[in-house]
């Protein structure tokens, strides 16, 4: 029977580290193993996998010597590699993902999270190839193909969404509920004359679909701060505020890898944007008014009403009516006023909409 399964290589010198990832992947995947830098060329002499877990510091070859031969060598240069590494300072990830790492993951790691991680990427590689394909048979391109393509899209953004729901298990439908605001929201706007030519222009589905990777960038908070109960301290609080330019790098980093940027544009300003404020306040660039792209402000609405009329650990559930009082408080100031006012215009329209 033909083995269709992805092929993964594991590199490390900790013969108890290449054994117990091998059994955390072996259910799902084809895995070798390489105790070394030089035993991986030999290798990849003999076989391509699909995917590459990278260990840095190994004796004679660092990982960061093997992935800068890897980039430099034709044949290998496009096989991602994922470190797989103790070192959890800035720094080192900065320096792999130079490299040219697609992720960074942290010893010790729990078994779901690196299969999500894995699956991510394997998603992503899976679309790169199938958009290559699709560029080069160009007399190939029909409905069937473009509605294959688009389904395989919006299933990575619902891999990825699911990811970071994972980690942050307090926003439990948040990215499901925030999608049926924004499509309401900008229904209404239209509907009210507001903004009409430019939300008029947008596709409506793939800006929805986008919206799902606006938190993406939480995969890169510690969980100490993610999942704290009560209310972060102010050094605390600058380090969740860099999951905004988080997220914006890895959309960028997805956009690399495709033909297809547009899709994603939105995801990109929906991510890095939504926390900024009408008023100059908000981060992680203290935007203000028009300089803040639409989407994030029509991200930062639906993301705070959701927010309130959900429990979270750091606070209740506020009513709808709460809710409401304090969007108004917050027009002018937090919100794009325009909005808010349309908004709280159709308020018992989010109300039903939250309920289903």
């Amino acid at each position: 029977m033909e083995d269709n399964r992805k092929l993964i290589v594991v590199v490390d010198d900790d013969r108890t580290n290449l054994s117990t990832t091998r059994r955390a992947l072996m259910e799902l995947y084809n895995v070798l193993t390489a105790s070394s830098g030089e035993r991986l060329f030999a290798l990849l002499e003999k076989t391509r996998p699909d995917l590459i877990l990278l260990d840095i510091e190994m004796p004679e070859m660092n990982g960061y010597e093997v992935i800068k031969m890897l980039k430099a060598t034709e044949s290998f240069a496009d096989i991602p590699v994922i470190f797989l590494s103790a070192l959890s300072d800035d720094e080192s990830e900065v320096e792999g993902r130079d490299l040219g790492a697609v992720d960074y993951i942290f010893k010790p790691y729990s078994r779901r999270l690196l299969l999500k991680h894995i699956e991510m990427h394997m998603l992503i590689q899976d679309q790169r190839r199938e958009l290559m394909r699709y560029a080069n048979n160009l007399e190939e391109i029909v409905a069937q193909k473009t509605k294959a393509v688009l389904e395989l899209q919006n299933t990575i953004l619902c891999t990825v969404a699911e990811l970071v729901e994972r980690r942050d298990d307090i926003t439990g439908g948040h990215i499901i509920r925030t999608q049926r605001y924004l499509r309401l929201l900008v229904e209404l706007l239209i509907e009210n004359g507001v903004y009409k030519d430019e939300l008029s222009s947008w596709d409506l589905d793939l800006f929805v679909m986008s919206s799902q990777l606006h938190d993406v960038g939480k995969i890169s908070i510690r969980d100490e701060i993610l999942l704290k109960p009560g209310k972060l301290t102010p050094e605390e609080f600058e380090e969740m505020k860099k999951h905004a330019v988080s997220g914006a790098d890895i959309i960028r980093e997805i956009e690399s890898s495709t033909s297809d940027r547009d899709f994603l544009k939105h995801a990109e300003f929906l991510a890095e944007n939504h926390h900024e404020k009408w008023d100059g306040t908000g981060y992680p660039y203290g935007l203000e008014k028009f300089d803040i792209p639409l989407q994030g402000r029509l991200m930062a609405i639906v993301d705070v009403y959701d927010a309130l009329t959900n429990v979270r650990l750091y606070k209740r559930a506020y009513s709808h009516s709460e809710a409401v009082d304090i969007i108004r408080e917050g027009l002018g100031a937090h919100f794009d006023p325009l909005i808010a006012e349309v908004f709280l215009k159709h308020e018992d329209r989010f109300e039903r909409a939250g309920v289903k």
